[in-house]
């Protein structure tokens, strides 16, 4: 309960920062606020996954604290259970979510990536379905305005007028019962059929009004019809593995992308490193009446440092290949540290007084 109260309220409140991206899609392109959500929801995933091992820490950590400071973990060490036994339902935990975690980066990140690219190409590009709304005037750019009644189910739309203001010598108003938009390598435009075209001059004031039964309009709108090439975190798992032997790829690309197959790999098992790390250090200290600051504070310092050499070896690993084994021990290397001190540490050998030879006793 405290993993997912802590997960969902810090997704929450990147979700709402990450959403301001893409206000101005509502507000300029007039999207509807269903595809929004998805828009934003479909970032989701490679959030969890950043914050799943730091909401494990922080989860562990208050549920061993209490335990402590209610003397449940005193009474179970009186009664002779040992620290790796109390530590036993941490790492079932951190290992249940290493492997959720582990499908996520896997096959959630990757298709939501897809979807994600997919549907901000679409809300750009997409003219007919997103930008014109039934019933709504849209401004598609400075001096042309649009009017739709309805989409058909065939992909026509019916009930067309355009106000076209973008010569400043005339102003244009076609009006037309049914027509489709069509999308050329210059952009967008709208085909009419069965319409009529009225134009005022500015200058001289004439009017002019033709019938027409077939009739273009530009939107103007460079359309971008290629697509972004898929990024890394819309590859899969063989690819980024194999990217080494693709020639198509430079060195240091090819790196990056074996890099990421790696960390995909091993970033899910900072779950169980960190939930060991959480309870390690309240297992193996002293009780203390006044609180565990010290060893909350030398636990959170730890995690924030294994997660710093991450971000940092995982940049060094990208311009040099052969310190890609750096990564495996920053991770490998605490977890071997924690499971020692949960088997072997024992408190009193660093805190046993020294004893008072019998002839100073004496002597006293």
């Amino acid at each position: 309960m405290g993993f997912l109260l802590v997960t969902f309220s810090l997704m929450s409140i990147i979700w709402l920062t990450q959403s301001l991206r893409f206000v101005d899609l509502i507000t300029n392109n007039g999207i509807p606020v269903s595809i929004f959500a998805k828009l934003t929801s479909l970032l989701m995933p490679r959030i969890f996954t950043i914050l799943a091992p730091i909401a494990v820490f922080a989860s562990v950590l208050f549920v061993y604290n209490r335990m402590l400071s209610d003397r449940e973990l005193v009474v179970m060490k009186s009664a002779g259970i040992s620290p790796m036994q109390c530590a036993v339902p941490a790492i079932i935990f951190g290992l249940l979510m290493s492997f959720f975690n582990l499908f996520v980066y896997n096959y959630g990140i990757p298709w939501s990536e897809k979807e994600f690219s997919e549907l901000q190409w679409k809300v750009k590009n997409d003219v007919s379905h997103l930008m014109l709304r039934e019933g709504e005037f849209t401004t598609l750019q400075n001096g042309l305005t649009v009017f739709i009644t309805t989409h058909e189910k065939d992909g026509a739309v019916t009930g067309i007028m355009v106000n076209d203001e973008r010569n400043p010598k005339s102003k244009v108003t076609i009006s037309a019962e049914k027509g489709r938009v069509v999308y050329t390598n210059k952009g967008p435009k709208i085909i009419m059929v069965n319409g009529a075209r009225q134009e005022i001059d500015n200058q001289t004031k004439q009017f002019t009004s033709v019938s027409f039964a077939r009739y273009s309009v530009d939107f103007g709108m460079q359309e971008n019809t290629r697509k972004k090439e898929a990024g890394v975190r819309e590859k899969s798992l063989e690819e980024l593995l194999n990217a080494r032997n693709n020639p198509s790829l430079d060195e240091k690309e090819a790196n990056r992308y074996f890099v990421e197959g790696n960390r995909r790999l091993l970033n899910p098992f900072f779950n169980l490193v960190f939930a060991v790390l959480g309870c390690t250090g309240l297992l193996c200290g002293n009780f203390n009446r006044r609180g565990q600051t010290k060893i909350i504070s030398i636990s959170i310092t730890a995690m924030i440092i294994i997660l710093a050499l991450d971000l940092s070896l995982t940049n060094i690993a990208v311009n040099n290949i052969s310190l890609l084994s750096m990564i495996y021990a920053n991770l490998i290397l605490p977890f071997l540290c924690c499971i020692y001190l949960l088997l072997f540490y024992n408190p009193a050998m660093f805190n046993r007084k020294k004893e008072v030879p019998n002839e100073v006793l004496k002597n006293e």
